[in-house]
This record gives C-alpha cells, structure tokens and sequence, in this order.
C-alpha cells in the first residue's frame, strides 16, 4: 500500500459535497455529451437551450437562477449560442434586462438533439431504476435549494429539515 507522501492532514476530504457532486456531474455529462455529439451541441448548451425554450423570452438573470449558474458564466455560453445562430439576445429592455429567444435554427438543432437525449436519458433512468431516479431528482432538488440557502448569511438561512428518505 503506497504511503501518502503528503504532509496535510486530509482526512474526510473524500466525503466533501462538492467533490462528490462535481465528480457525478462530470460522468453523468460525459455521458450525455457522447450521446448529443452528432448533434454537434454539447449538454451545457443541450440545458441552455431548453431552459430558453420552456421560458422564452426569458432574461438573461431567470435563465441563470433557473440553472443555478452564475451570470458571467452563463453570459460567456449564450455568446457562442448567439455566434452559432441559435439565439437571439435583446438589446436592454425595461430595468436593463435583455432577453434570449431560441432561432429557427436553434429549435432544429433542439429538435435534432431530442431523439439521441431521450434515448440517453432513458438507458440511464432504466440502469438506476425509475422510482430511484424520481426520489433521486427530488432529493437533488431540496439539496440545491440547500445550498442557495447557505449561500445567505448566517442569519438569514432558515433551519435545515433533513431528509425523510
């Protein structure tokens, strides 16, 4: 068994939520990315364009809290949506908001990318079980909502129920 030659003490720091999370998001993207690659988008613009899609036109701000990333981020992926023709942004409107709208040619590069989505997103619910998945996606919900609330100060988190699962 090999030593660890580090010095720190690093005990737990497998257990971390981050790590884990992050670790699951990138298999779980790479997955989806295999499966949208004839699409020629990748998942991060698979979710993009469908949250534009659900809720268009849709600020630049809701579609960020919608997919709870940050605006910079979000900002940099929607300039190679827009470059690509898949969306529109508005000028500012009303308060300084501008708004994203799916293109023509944005909704046939969805369209494309539904059918190997769907087949993707199916072979992985039918591997975990779909009852898993559900109670899984709703767990998944609470402890985002989790997070955002311990983004607030201290004082303003309100107390954590824990799971009834």
């Amino acid at each position: 068994m090999k030593k660890n030659s580090c010095p720190l003490d690093l005990r737990g720091t497998g257990y971390c939520a981050s790590f884990n999370f992050r670790r699951t998001a990138r298999a779980v993207t790479r997955l989806y990315d295999m499966a949208l690659e004839a699409s020629g988008i990748r998942s991060t613009q698979f979710a993009i364009l469908v949250g534009i899609a659900k809720n268009q036109p849709v600020s630049i701000g809701t579609l960020a809290d919608v997919l709870v990333i940050d605006s910079t981020t979000l900002t940099r992926s929607l300039r190679l949506l827009k470059k690509e023709r898949l969306i529109t942004i508005s000028e500012r409107a009303a308060m300084r908001r501008r708004f994203l709208t799916i293109t023509a040619k944005g909704e046939r590069t969805l369209q494309r990318s539904l059918p190997p989505w769907r087949k993707a997103h199916e072979r992985f619910v039918a591997t975990i079980g779909s009852k898993y998945w559900v109670e899984l996606r709703s767990e998944l919900e609470r402890l985002a909502h989790v997070a955002i609330d311990l983004e607030k100060p201290e004082n303003e988190t309100p107390a954590l129920a824990p799971s009834s699962s």
